[in-house]
């Protein structure tokens, strides 16, 4: 059963009316700060994570359908994908930190280089557009893969198959 303050919520979102961040701010905020409490320990990070999804909210406002889910589900998705996101995004940059003593980036001469490497732009373009969109936003623009479905609107199973589809494209034209 859908309450007066959510048909309202909805409708404000559905107008683009500012007003529906408000309500919903008011009616859920605490709820969606529960949910990502249980995924990020940190009140900081918490409380960024909870003002991102209410931006995630706002930009995909026109996208929610009723039909589909209840709006505290759709708005429980957002807040649980964004904390666990930057659970990830957190871990990842923990994880590949660079040890400059013992790199040897800076010691590669340009004969060293691959040159058939150094086109990737160019080769990308002979590809299926459907993959180079997959692959420039992972790639050259650094979304992750839910980011990337979101921002396309592709379903995320799409963007992975895109991706190994036109990687192993790629490959093709580098190790014919």
């Amino acid at each position: 059963m859908i309450t007066a303050i959510e048909k309202q919520i909805v409708s404000l979102l559905q107008d683009g009316d500012k007003k529906a961040i408000s309500l919903l701010y008011e009616n859920y905020a605490d709820s969606l700060y529960g949910v990502i409490q249980k995924i990020i320990t940190d009140e900081d990070t918490a409380q960024d994570v909870l003002q991102e999804t209410f931006v995630k909210i706002w930009r995909y406002a026109k996208k929610y359908d009723s039909s589909k889910a209840k709006l505290f589900t759709w708005l429980y998705r957002i807040a649980y994908n964004t904390a666990i996101d930057k659970v990830r995004s957190q871990k990842n940059k923990t994880g590949n930190e660079v040890q400059i003593e013992t790199s040897a980036v800076y010691k590669i001469t340009s004969t060293e280089l691959n040159q058939d490497v150094m086109d990737i732009k160019k080769h990308l373009k002979s590809l299926d557009e459907k993959y180079q969109i997959v692959i420039d936003a992972l790639f050259f623009e650094g979304m992750t893969q839910q980011e990337a479905s979101d921002e396309l609107n592709i379903p995320l199973g799409t963007i992975k198959s895109r991706l190994k589809i036109g990687l192993r494209e790629l490959k093709k034209i580098y190790n014919p």
